[in-house]
Order: C-alpha cells, then structure tokens, then sequence
C-alpha cells in the first residue's frame, strides 16, 4: 500500500456549475477548495455558524477510526437530509448486483464478446448492462462488471451507490460527471472513480457514449505498493486530478435514484442535490490520464506477471491478494532476447475480464476488437491464439514497439459469474473457445528440438 504525505491545496471555483472543469494534482491529498471567498471555515470543521448561512456536513469513506480516515468536510446550501424523502422502490433490469447466479447460465468457460451495441433513449443509470458479479454486495466484498451505454443526458435527475465506488474505462464517446465535489469531464483513455455514496448526474457531451464500469463493493481503489520498482513509474499520484468545487443552487423538482444494497429507490425533491459550495478532505472523485502510464517491463530475458501493469488495487484484508486490480496494457517496447514475448499460456486463481479500449491486443491479434470483452474465470487455461503463437515464436527478436494497443483487466480474486444478459442478449462470440483448436502438436521425443 503506497501511503503519500497528505498536502492541502486550497482552490477557487466558479460560483456555479460552468461549461469549463479545474482540476487539482494528487492522489489521496487532503484538498480544499472554496467556491465563494470564505465559504471554507479555517482551523476548525463545525463552526457555530458557516458563512454565507450554508450548513456544515461529513461525509465519511472509512469507519471513523480507521488509519487514516477517509473523509471530506462540506458545506452546502442544504443539508443532506433535505435531498432525502420518502422512497419507492424501483426495477433497472440490466443493472445487477452479487450474488446473481443465474441456474440456467454456464459461467464456467472462456468467453469473449463483441462490443455492445448502443440504443436511443439510455442514460447513465437505463444504459448500463452488467456483464459479470463475483462476491456479495451486502457483506462489501467483490464486485460486479458493466458495459455503459450513454445516448442523452440525465436532466434533473441524480444518482448515488451506497453499494460501490465504481471505476469509469470510457472507449468511446465523451461524458461530463456533475458531482457534489465538482465536475469531471471523461474521455476514452481516461478513467473516473466515482466513491461510494457521492452524488451526481452524468451528461453526454459526445455520443453515443459506450465504456466499462468495475463496481467496487469492498475496500477502495488504491495505488500499488512498488515494491523493487520503487518511487517512480506505474501510475504517479501528480497525475491523478480531483475537481475544484462547484455548486448549483437551482429550485426544480428533481429526482435522486440510490443503489442501496443492490436494490434500486427513487426519492422526489424540490431542488439541485448538487450544492456544495466548498469542501475539504481526501474522500474526493478522481480522473487519470492512461496515456501518463508508464510501464515498467524485462529488458534481458523472460516475461514478467503482468502485476507489473497494475493501475489501482483494492485490498482484501488477506496480503497479496487483491478484491480487484485494474490493470493495464497500452504501446510499450518489447526488447527481451530469446523470450516468447507475449502473455504465455495460464491458468491463475485470479479471474480476469478484460476490455480492449483501442487497437489490437498482442496475444489475440483477431478477433478481440475495440469495445470488446472477454472473460477467463479462476483456473480455467487460456493464452495466446495459434497465430500469435506462431508469430512470436518465430519472429526476429529485435526491439520492437507495440503501437495502436491500449486494452486492461478487472482481475478478482472471487470467481465471476456471468449474467442473463451476458450470456443471452449480449453479442456471444460462440466461436472464441475454438481459437486453441488449430494449436499443433510439436514434440517428438527427438533431444535438442524446439
């Protein structure tokens, strides 16, 4: 666990939600940040009275006790139980939660699919589609995975999961996440993190919009720890970005859907939720740059893990096993002297989806396209295809660049299970299990032949 000094960073935000977003460096910095002068109280959180007559309110990350705590200081127009009535519950079909497992669905197997196709008339909340759970929801440990599919904008409407913090993978489209803390603007080969309980409505700058989403039911994304590796390279904390504040004061009827322990309610109120008009902590969203990725890798001989890509990592509670690891592939040089320099052939009690964002993915250059996904599930083999066996056992071995390639991994220790939607409606290449079949038998027993 990679712990940073926390530092404080005070910025000034527009008044109101703008057309333009601002950013602060820093990954699990104690921010704050102030949308009218003097609206942040200094050298004491609860004031007698807050300026601009606003209302002073915690939201916490963490049990209270917890080292270090995760927490963030608000101060809004009104408080939180004025963006909270009565609530009915509501269905969203595709939007699923563990444990789901389906009697009818086959989870055991090596699966791949084509990228889900878009429709008219899906926000952020009707457009997502859950391919695969692992864990439990209500005991906060696992995960589940989705496909996103944006078409139009929530307009008056807001959400939070009480369930997860959930990491936005963007692959195509552009969309603008008007939160409580401020405004964050996505794009493919970026990633969000939306933390638990936070809320906000997302809205389509450029669509369609079609992405991934890994709901995080148990403890949060964190940096890696490096280990040999060291202070430097992987993701670097100066490059993870946290909005400035910004609020809205708006009297509208709105309305607020809550996912609360995988279930969907809706509550009714007469105004903007979003209305926070300065904050303080370390309980904040996030977005990050792939593309400030550096890879670390061999440069001698053999293929290392490719724990080596991790991006972010959540904990278990049991060491060196992670809830999830976000992991990522994109353009490196691959220089390794007599090395099969693609992933090599496995079987790992980790389960891995993975999502190709652009290009091509080295060990299966056909077939696994943009916007695609595919699952391997704990110890079951899977590698590279024929093709890109043969092609990397018979290359010439000079420094290569891998170009136009930028695809990741939810890796989970809990194995995932697929939904009616993923094995059902989803675009199932029922082909994909047979990319081994061609694989030859090369050994005949005779010595120094390879």
């Amino acid at each position: 666990m990679n712990k940073h000094s926390p530092s404080r960073e005070m910025t000034r935000a527009v008044s109101v939600v703008g057309t333009e977003t601002h950013y602060m460096p820093g990954w699990a910095n104690d921010f704050e940040t102030e949308a009218l002068p003097g609206a942040l109280p200094q050298g004491m959180n609860s004031p007698q009275k807050c300026e601009y007559g606003l209302y002073g309110e915690q939201l916490s990350g963490t049990a209270f006790t917890a080292n270090p705590p995760e927490r963030t200081w608000c101060y809004r127009i009104r408080p939180s139980v004025k963006h909270s009535a009565r609530y009915t519950k509501i269905d969203v079909p595709y939007w699923k939660s563990a444990p789901c497992v389906d009697p009818d669905v086959i989870s055991l197997g090596q699966y791949r699919w084509d990228p889900v196709p878009t429709a008219e008339g899906l926000n952020w909340i009707t457009g997502m589609r859950t391919m695969t759970t692992a864990g439990d929801v209500n005991t906060q440990v696992g995960m589940a995975t989705h496909v996103y599919l944006v078409t139009e904008s929530m307009v008056d409407d807001y959400f939070f999961s009480a369930d997860s913090e959930l990491l936005v993978v963007p692959q195509e489209g552009k969309l603008r996440f008007y939160t409580e803390l401020g405004v964050i603007d996505l794009a493919p080969q970026e990633i969000g993190i939306i933390p638990r309980g936070l809320v906000y409505r997302v809205e389509l700058l450029e669509g369609p919009a079609r992405g991934f989403v890994c709901e995080n039911y148990g403890q949060k994304f964190e940096l890696p720890g490096r280990g040999p590796i060291g202070a430097n390279c992987m993701a670097n904390p100066r490059d993870f970005k946290a909005p400035v504040a910004a609020f809205e004061d708006r009297e509208v009827p709105s309305t607020i859907t809550i996912k609360w322990c995988g279930q969907f309610h809706k509550t009714e109120i007469g105004q903007s939720p979003l209305d926070v008009v300065a904050w303080h902590g370390n309980y904040a969203p996030y977005k990050y740059d792939l593309t400030t990725y550096c890879p670390v890798g061999a440069i001698l001989f053999d293929h290392p893990d490719p724990s080596i890509f991790t991006v972010l990592t959540a904990p278990s509670g049991q060491p060196g096993t992670a809830n999830i690891d976000f992991v990522l592939f994109r353009e490196r040089w691959m220089v390794a002297e007599n090395t099969f320099r693609p992933p090599w052939y496995h079987k790992n009690i980790m389960s891995e989806l993975m999502g190709n964002i652009y290009g091509q993915y080295d060990a299966k250059p056909q077939g696994f396209v943009p916007g695609g996904v595919s699952l391997h599930n704990m110890m079951l083999p899977h590698g590279p295809d024929r093709d890109a066996f043969e092609g990397a056992s018979n290359s010439n071995l000079g420094p290569e660049k891998l170009d136009n390639t930028m695809s990741f991994m939810f890796e989970t220790r809990f194995p995932q299970h697929l939904t009616a939607f993923a094995a059902n409606e989803a675009p199932l290449q029922d082909e994909y299990i047979d990319c081994w079949e061609s694989l030859e038998k090369k050994f005949d027993g005779t010595p120094g032949k390879k």
